[in-house]
């Protein structure tokens, strides 16, 4: 069966036929299209092209084969058709007759897989938003459990200034925060109705474009019919919000994998997301970690793919729009499935405290303190931090740490050393307790942001609540 096939005569060439089905794709559509395809049958009827009873009819058909489908999650094997609608529009004529063939009355397949695709965007884009609310739940309670915790915080991934672990896990928070109101901002975006744009230029017959928005749960319609049947921003919007969610998850995921390894051994993986050797029986790999790392390529490449599709092509509906598909349900697949697994890995996370302090040792994280006081106590920042820096040259080169230096020997780089300073300069939590300010590493400034945090994830799960 094609749905447009009295142009044309002849057999068509089968590896053609092969090429250019979507089915194999589309078939994820299946319920929407069946749910798009009962509200149409009353705009119909609504328009009187359907009579009652011929509505009647078409209702019963399409709400038999829903069920159907439903019942079996396997309808799709050995089934043969050109698209999903195309398979719909067979299925509903063997049930419900001839009538079937007034369905398609004022409709193209370009307006309703627009439509579809728009209520697959708002729902997967709500479903990846509670997941990332799972994952930022399971990070406030690391948080929380580990509120004391000091951190040698990086950058260069050379140690840096002492930071709160729980500020560390709050950074994250942060990232998985702004790619839920994102996916908030698609969906609002996506959230107008395509049907009833035929195939361009809208349609004859007097269909209630306003009623059927209501009744498919879309909050407006879609203003210009040309724009509307081409347009593919919402899945490009979404396969953009699945990439950069997957750069902030391939970061964490980096993060834990150094944070892991003996040489700094700061956290542990469950054994339930990692993996052994099938050589070196002392191995525990944070494989979950890797593979999350490894499919953020991925994502990235649905994204280019698409936008490629998209950059090229004249207004109004091209087939090439078919391959948005294969991009948009990679990125949502492989987003989601990374973000419930990290999400669990977060939560079975084993924390070790004492190793953390214990390097805050190395690397003269307090350095920058040690400068601040000088500038508190009249000395050019420039001048301190001269000062400070060749105390440092002098430390590492004779392996000392800023605890095992006399005053003598301080007071030969910093004249102004004393006991104070040497208070400053080997008291991390002296360190962070002065980064009082709003976002910074303090405790009490921690506190506040969880507090903020754990209302934020409430409202994040219900976003239109």
């Amino acid at each position: 069966m094609k749905l447009w096939g009295g142009r044309f005569s002849g057999r068509r060439d089968p590896q053609f036929e092969k090429f250019s089905e979507s089915f194999s794709l589309d078939q994820r559509f299946v319920l929407y299209d069946l749910r798009v395809n009962l509200a149409y049958v009353q705009a119909l009827r609504r328009a009187r092209v359907l009579k009652p009873r011929e509505a009647a009819q078409l209702t019963a058909g399409l709400e038999a084969l829903s069920r159907k489908i439903q019942r079996n999650s396997n309808w799709a094997k050995g089934q043969a058709a050109e698209d999903v609608h195309t398979w719909v529009e067979a299925e509903l004529e063997r049930i419900a007759g001839g009538v079937a063939g007034k369905l398609r009355t004022g409709r193209s397949r370009n307006d309703l897989v627009a439509t579809e695709m728009r209520m697959y965007v708002k729902d997967s884009a709500l479903q990846l938003a509670h997941s990332l609310a799972d994952l930022m739940d399971a990070l406030l309670v690391q948080a929380r459990r580990n509120s004391s915790a000091i951190l040698p915080g990086y950058t260069h991934l050379q140690p840096a200034q002492p930071i709160l672990f729980a500020h560390y896990l709050l950074a994250y928070f942060e990232m998985f925060s702004r790619d839920c109101t994102r996916l908030v901002d698609c969906l609002v975006r996506a959230d107008e109705l395509p049907l009833g744009a035929g195939a361009l230029a809208g349609t004859t017959f007097a269909i209630e474009r306003e009623r059927l928005a209501r009744d498919l749960g879309f909050s407006r319609v879609a203003g210009n019919s040309l724009d509307v049947t081409c347009d593919r921003d919402p899945a490009a919007e979404l396969v953009f919000a699945c990439a950069l969610c997957m750069v902030h998850l391939s970061r964490l995921a980096e993060d834990l994998i150094v944070y892991s390894s003996p040489g700094f051994g700061y956290v542990e993986l469950a054994d339930a997301y990692s993996t052994g050797s099938s050589i070196m029986p002392q191995k525990k790999n944070p494989d979950s970690m890797e593979l999350i790392r490894g499919r953020s390529g991925a994502v990235l490449g649905n994204l280019a793919g698409l936008l490629a599709v998209l950059k090229g092509l004249p207004s109004a509906y091209d087939r090439d729009l078919q391959e948005d598909k294969a991009a948009m349900f990679a990125a949502v697949d492989t987003t989601l499935g990374a973000v419930q697994i990290a999400a669990r890995v977060v939560a079975t996370l084993r924390t070790h405290p004492e190793r953390m302090k214990a390097m805050t040792e190395l690397g003269f994280l307090t350095a920058t303190d040690v400068a601040d006081e000088l500038v508190r106590r009249g000395v050019p920042f420039a001048s301190a931090h001269e000062q400070v820096g060749k105390l440092v040259q002098h430390c590492a080169s004779l392996g000392k740490t800023f605890r095992e230096l006399s005053t003598q020997e301080a007071m030969q780089f910093v004249p102004g050393w004393d006991s104070n300073l040497h208070e400053v300069a080997t008291s991390v939590q002296r360190s962070i307790a002065r980064r009082d300010v709003t976002g910074g590493t303090a405790p009490r400034q921690v506190a506040r942001r969880l507090a903020r945090a754990e209302k934020a994830v409430a409202s994040l799960r219900n976003p239109f609540g």
